[in-house]
């Protein structure tokens, strides 16, 4: 790696990201996570109270790198026309301390998340999945069907949104059908809920046995997007501390964590029930540094 330290905007990011080279590194961080080969702690969420928004660190060590991400969530963005996540990564090479790049978080923040649904449909989902459901219409929405669509071919994609003219318009950008949520679900093989609503959009009576949940809205304790009756199947995350501890669908329903992403990733056995398979994402550090690692060797290569 260089010794020069790079500052990189979020156009200069978009240049060398792509998901297919992204998900495969997030698979890998993961099952590199989960088998101790990377260091993080559960991120530290300072709320920001008179603004009704939140300032989050999350550090990480991950082989010759290390960093850190500061990021910003502030839902109440979306009637501003702002996004709701804006970020700054910081990675250092972790054998001497040396600052590498700064870059824009955002993007990476966006796709990266996108990346670790994709990773967790290609193990989880059937491998004849071909109908998939996205409740929700913003940012995630477009990330996550731009995502999946590198491991599953959907011949049908429907689309809801509390707001339905954007799911409309969401629909129509990429080819899908706008309607219900519980028309949106019947018989899904993968969902999607990327919503930032405080209580449940998704219904587990709606859902077919062998269906494949990616639940990836509600990252904080007190906003859940599936009911009881979502929970009661098979619940793979990607770190038991930071889902016990930041998510509300896993903290308000009880529901036991099967399963670590990662470590399925490196040969453990889901022990399956007669309910669908429930991803629950709350969005980890790892998944950052390695993005971001991924970022900066792309564009040492094509900057020597």
């Amino acid at each position: 790696m260089s010794t020069n330290r790079l500052f990189l905007d979020e156009d200069q990011v978009r240049a060398v990201l792509t998901y297919g080279h992204l998900i495969p590194a997030i698979r890998t961080a993961l099952a590199d996570f989960s088998s101790g080969r990377a260091v993080q702690p559960v991120r530290m969420i300072l709320p920001v109270t008179a603004h009704s928004g939140w300032f989050a660190t999350m550090p990480a060590i991950y082989g010759d790198v290390m960093g850190a991400k500061l990021v910003t969530f502030y839902p109440g963005n979306t009637a501003l026309h702002k996004h709701t996540h804006h970020a700054v990564i910081q990675l250092f090479r972790s054998s001497t301390g040396e600052p590498l790049a700064t870059m824009d978080g955002r993007l990476i923040t966006e796709m990266r998340t996108a990346a670790v649904s994709a990773v967790a449909t290609d193990l989880l989902a059937t491998p004849q999945a071909s109908v998939l459901a996205i409740l929700g219409s913003g940012v995630q929405a477009r990330s996550h069907f731009a995502a999946l669509s590198h491991v599953r071919q959907f011949t049908d994609v429907r689309v809801w949104s509390r707001n339905p003219h954007n799911a409309q318009a969401f629909a129509n950008e990429i080819g899908a059908h706008a309607t219900t949520a519980e028309q949106a679900v019947s018989a899904a093989d993968v969902v999607v809920t990327v919503t930032s609503s405080p209580q449940p959009v998704l219904l587990g009576k709606w859902l077919k046995p062998t269906a494949l949940v990616c639940a990836v809205g509600s990252c904080t304790p007190d906003r859940r997007e599936l009911d009881n009756e979502t929970m009661r199947g098979p619940i793979v995350v990607e770190s038991r501390d930071a889902a016990q501890r930041e998510s509300g669908d896993i903290i308000h329903s009880g529901s036991p964590i099967a399963a670590e992403l990662g470590e399925l990733l490196n040969g453990a056995t889901l022990q399956r029930n007669d309910h669908p398979i429930i991803f629950k994402s709350v969005g980890i550090a790892i998944e950052d540094i390695a993005s971001a690692k991924l970022v900066y060797e792309k564009f040492s290569q094509s900057n020597p």
